[in-house]
């Protein structure tokens, strides 16, 4: 395994260092890894950040280097922080082609990417993962309040580096049940509105 100096060489190797140098953005990187850098731990902002999710990609590469991306969603919460450095969820029965475990098994690198479109926010998580089989308390531990699935297993990441993108390009998306919300709520109003006009012209009539 190759010694990191920065926590950001967990994906600036040399050959992306190289490129950066080229292409002209190595400077402004060497003067971030020797600031701050990229963060090791979940932050109680990151950590409050992963709880709102309802939706995660997570990466994985088989033995032959091959990558799958596996998309995993549920109710806020259902993505929990249970340290420092671990993130878990109950892995809800699916397709069972189980992808991502025989991925894990060869080779326990993994990835997450979380996105907010509504507040245009990202995020990138490297570590490692694994699946938890058998484990029916840690399970029940994960499980989200009243949602209706059935989980089969747990999966734990441990961060080891992450760090967040930058807004731009990221489009603005609302969830239907907020807006949803947000028209009720207006449609009340409006309700309210009418009946103080009529109220008012009874007055004037």
């Amino acid at each position: 395994m190759t010694a990191h100096v920065y926590p950001s060489d967990v994906a600036f190797t040399p050959s992306v260092k190289d490129i950066q140098d080229r292409k002209g953005s190595r400077t402004g990187y060497a003067a971030m890894e020797a600031s701050h850098g990229w963060q090791t731990e979940i932050t109680p902002d990151l950590a409050a950040f992963i709880d709102a999710q309802i939706s995660v990609f997570l990466g994985t590469v088989n033995a032959d280097g091959q990558p799958y991306i596996q998309h995993r969603g549920g109710p806020p919460g259902f993505l929990r922080v249970l340290d420092d450095h671990t993130i878990a969820f109950a892995d809800f029965r699916g397709n069972r082609q189980y992808i991502t475990q025989g991925n894990l098994a060869d080779n326990p690198k993994a990835f997450l990417f979380l996105i907010d479109y509504a507040n245009r926010r990202r995020v990138k998580l490297w570590g490692e993962a694994r699946v938890v089989e058998g484990d029916d308390d840690l399970v029940a531990h994960l499980m989200p309040a009243n949602y209706r699935a059935r989980p089969e297993q747990a999966l734990l990441f441990t961060v080891n580096a992450w760090d967040g993108n930058c807004p731009q390009h990221i489009p603005q998306r609302f969830e239907a049940t907020d807006v949803a919300a947000a028209l009720a709520v207006r449609d009340e109003k409006i309700k309210e509105l009418e009946a103080e006009i009529e109220r008012l012209r009874a007055i004037s009539a």
